[in-house]
Parts: C-alpha cells; structure tokens; sequence
C-alpha cells in the first residue's frame, strides 16, 4: 500500500514464499490506484484493491478488514507498516510478521540534519526479514513486472528511453542534462529518445525536448504503466532518477542508467542491467525519500553530473549497432 516501486519490490520475496511453498495461496493487497505494478503474475493468487474513497478513514478500514476476515488467513505479512496496513492486520486476528523499518529516532536525527542518512539494509532483504521463519532463499533482487504485448508501440523498438521525473524534486536530475544528454545521442548516432511519464511530467518533458533541439519524442501521458513496461522490455535502455520506472525497467530485464543524488543507492543491490550513476558528494545522501529543496541549496549531488559523463558511460555498456 505504498508507491509503484516499493510495490514493484516485493516481488523476489513473493516468488521465493511461493517456491518454498507452492500449495499456498498468496493474497495480495495494493492500493486501487498501484495495481498495475503487481498485476498479472503467475506467484499472486488474488489481487484485493483497496481503493482509498471508499475505503479510507478508520470506520471503513474496519469495515474492509472485517470482509477480509471472511477469507480466513493463517499468516499476514505486513509489508508496508504504516497506519492502514497496520489497523489491517490488527484486525484480522492473526499471526502477523512485519519487516523491520528504519527505527523512528534515525529518521528523526536525519531530517533535523543531526547525522546522515545511511541505510541498515536493503529494501527487498528487509522485506525477506518479514519471512525469517520461513526460511525463504535471497537470491538478488530478480524483480519481476508483468505486461502484454501492445501494437501502440510499434516503431518505437530499440530507441533510447528518459524518464525525467521522480516523487521529489530533488531526486530529479536537471532537465538541462536530459535535455543535453538526448541532443548528444542525436548528434552522434541519429536516434531520438523516448521520454515517458505522467500527463503531470508533460511540461517538464516539453522543457526537455526543447532543450535537446527537439530531438525527443514525448510518451508522458500517453502510456499506461503496463505499456510503459512493454516499451522499456523492447527499449535499447533506460536512463532515470530514482523512481517508479527505475524499478519497472529492472522487472522487464532493460539495461538501465539510474541517476541518484540526495538519497541512498544502498536501498539496493543492483543487478548486471542496472548501472549506478552517483557524484557522491561529501553531503550525500541526506534524505530517505528527497525533498522539496536541496537543504544546502546548492544542489550539487545532481548539478556534478553531465551529460558527456553519461554519454561515456552509456557508451561503454551499449552496443548501439544492435
């Protein structure tokens, strides 16, 4: 009952409870609005929505969870750990595992700037700490996103794919770059790229556009996610912020280039497709989830990086002749 990539996330430790136990059944509850992040996949017996006009605001949660009861669960395994998943579970009887988060007092200390943000672990290995008794087996973060063909996007193979956008401001690198980096890649090999997200992202994706000399094709608004995930499966790669696309690209196996700058690259273990592109300046990272505003006011952890920097280590893992 989180965002598109932490949902997306779950993945690898669904698919190995499912492994170990092949008999059980796996209900899984997201928010209405995420469902096309989990959709689909072979391991998920039932896809319960939660759709938060309906049911949102403590009578309804109640009400919600009392119609849950009736599929008389043996286990839940809490995965969000917040207020609705939390009154959830409480009320449905039964023996609850709940993956260990961040404690309280650290988040604290970083948002008041007192220390800086390091991670305890992963993301997906604190989501397998929730199936410690079930002795599950870790084997990477083999993320997995499902999709269908679709003839939308027909023409659009292989071409170099942007998603500009993130949940916070400061997780975005520069439209400048972007831009830049998409006006190089036409200059040196006469390929346009593909920028994808939100009907919300269309005004940064013009800005970008323009900046590359016109030399973009703009999606945002125009794919579902689960066209966006078709698209990136048939891309020639993905270059992105932390966010959302980061974690679809890496569910359809798509080479990708992720951008960080304020929060951590410690959340996960990349895998053989995903290149890190981080300037590890001295202050970063120094949010969980970004901000607003760089507390510095400088911005440097995503200013340092250029888009030549990209290009070359673009260059150095793509086969642009396939």
């Amino acid at each position: 009952m989180s965002s598109i990539g932490d949902v997306i996330l779950t993945t690898p430790v669904l698919k190995a409870f499912k492994k170990r136990y092949p008999e059980a059944k796996i209900d899984f509850l997201v928010l209405e609005q995420f469902k096309d992040a989990i959709s689909g996949l072979s391991y998920i017996d039932n896809l319960i929505l939660f759709n938060k006009k309906e049911n949102d605001g403590l009578k309804n949660i109640l009400k919600f969870a009392d119609k849950l009861r009736e599929n008389n669960y043996d286990y839940v395994f809490d995965l969000h750990a917040k207020f609705r998943s939390k009154i959830i579970a409480k009320r449905l009887g039964v023996k609850t595992y709940t993956y260990k988060k961040r404690a309280w007092w650290k988040t604290l200390l970083v948002k008041l700037r007192v220390i800086k943000y390091q991670v305890d672990d992963t993301i997906v290995k604190n989501y397998f700490g929730a199936f410690k008794d079930f002795n599950l087996e870790y084997k990477g973060e083999d993320l997995d996103f499902s999709f269908e063909e679709d003839k939308k996007i027909e023409g659009l193979e292989n071409l170099p794919v942007m998603a500009p956008k993130a949940s916070k401001n400061t997780k975005e690198w520069t439209a400048e770059g972007f831009g830049k980096l998409a006006k190089l890649i036409f200059e040196k090999y006469g390929v346009k790229s593909l920028l994808i997200g939100g009907k919300g992202d269309i005004p940064r994706c013009e800005k970008i556009n323009e900046i590359s000399g016109n030399n973009c094709i703009i999606l945002a608004g125009n794919l579902t996610l689960k066209e966006s995930g078709f698209l990136l499966s048939k891309s020639k790669f993905l270059v992105t912020n932390d966010s959302g696309p980061f974690h679809i690209a890496r569910g359809v196996k798509c080479k990708t280039f992720v951008i960080f700058g304020p929060t951590s690259p410690g959340m996960f273990d990349f895998g053989e497709n995903d290149t890190l592109i981080y300037a590890g300046v001295e202050c970063s990272p120094c949010s969980l989830h970004g901000d607003k505003v760089c507390p510095k006011k400088h911005f440097k952890c995503m200013k340092s990086i250029k888009a030549e920097n990209i290009l070359e280590i673009i260059d150095k893992k793509i086969n642009w002749e396939e």
